[in-house]
């Protein structure tokens, strides 16, 4: 089938960034669009993910995967519709996610999972029901291993991730603590995603609220920023705690060290454990994840929440709105219809 589309506008990485990333980091640009190859899909992308990791991907840091180059489409999950195909799985028409980069068009031939438009929205295969919900799947249930009665402490958690975290500690009969920045994203953590209680970091002392809302201590605590409240949990551990290490967003475009946990000593005295989670480990259990949080997702248990900026253009500006927390919920770049 020959392509229609002639010209691809896609952001490339133009420089390292230090610090937050700038505009000057990127160059904007179009290039032919070729038809696909035998085994390739040649896809319209409507929905680009903006996940903290983005940060760590364009660093040259060591990490678990590689950077990416200089030059390169910036890295990005996204969903999309097949418009032209040579793949033997997928056809003309269907809605694939995959790791389709900031640009209008993507070719893939691998690592792609289709999904159903009159199932969800199309943004929440990119968050709820994406990888973020697979991330709090695993992280929680598999490092974190709640037991019902629990106390579990999620930080960022009016995030893509922490929402979902904290959702299924209350499905897994737990009592869920949110920390989240601003009296709107706490009383969206409670009211609307059915948290115990939320701590806004911005308001007052954290250490504090935690005791006040974990008495007992904290079983689990799923980690989504680091740096000083990841120093707060540690002060406030129940006996044989489990402390799931998923992100660091408060250091990410730190331009000094990072900032370890200096009251890690806590990890000794309550014999709790410190363990990182990365979705990669988990791919040949992918299915797993989107059956359950589907069905969690129609029955109304898990609820999503989307932040959508739209237009391709904005893609420097809109990845900056993670860093502040502008963001409730999954933030999301609108491409097309």
């Amino acid at each position: 089938m020959r392509v229609m589309v002639t010209l691809n506008r896609q952001y490339r990485l133009a420089a390292r960034p230090v610090g937050l990333p700038s505009r000057t980091d990127w160059t904007f640009g179009e290039e032919a669009v070729r038809d696909p190859a035998d085994g390739e899909v040649l896809v319209k992308v409507l929905y680009v993910s903006l996940d903290p990791a983005m940060r760590g991907w364009i660093s040259d840091a060591p990490s678990y995967i590689p950077p990416v180059a200089i030059g390169a489409v910036m890295r990005a999950g996204g969903v999309g519709r097949v418009v032209a195909s040579r793949h033997p799985k997928h056809s003309v028409g269907e809605h694939l996610v995959g790791t389709f980069g900031v640009q209008e068009y993507a070719l893939a031939s691998e690592g792609l999972r289709r999904v159903d438009p009159a199932a969800a929205p199309l943004p929440t295969y990119l968050g709820a029901l994406g990888m973020p919900g697979m991330t709090a799947y695993f992280g929680l249930l598999d490092t974190g291993k709640p037991k019902p009665g629990d106390t579990v402490v999620v930080s960022a958690a009016a995030g893509a991730v922490g929402s979902v975290a904290g959702q299924i500690a209350k499905i897994k009969g737990c009592r869920a603590v949110g920390i989240a920045g601003g009296e709107a994203k706490c009383d969206y953590v409670v009211r609307e995603l059915g948290f115990d209680a939320c701590i806004d970091y911005k308001a007052g002392d954290v250490r504090r609220g935690l005791k006040q809302h974990c008495p007992s201590g904290i079983d689990v605590y799923f980690d989504n920023v680091g740096g000083a409240i990841l120093d707060d949990a540690l002060a406030c551990l129940a006996m044989h705690a489990r402390i799931v290490i998923c992100g660091a967003i408060s250091q990410y475009n730190a331009t000094a060290a990072v900032k370890g946990p200096a009251n890690y000593l806590a990890l000794l005295v309550k014999r709790a454990s410190m363990t990182g989670t990365l979705i990669l480990d988990y791919a040949d259990r992918y299915g797993e994840a989107a059956r359950e949080l589907g069905a969690w997702f129609a029955s109304g248990k898990l609820k999503a929440r989307e932040d959508v900026v739209t237009g391709l253009d904005n893609f420097p500006e809109a990845l900056l709105m993670l860093f502040s927390g502008e963001n409730t919920g999954k933030l999301v770049l609108k491409i097309a219809d």
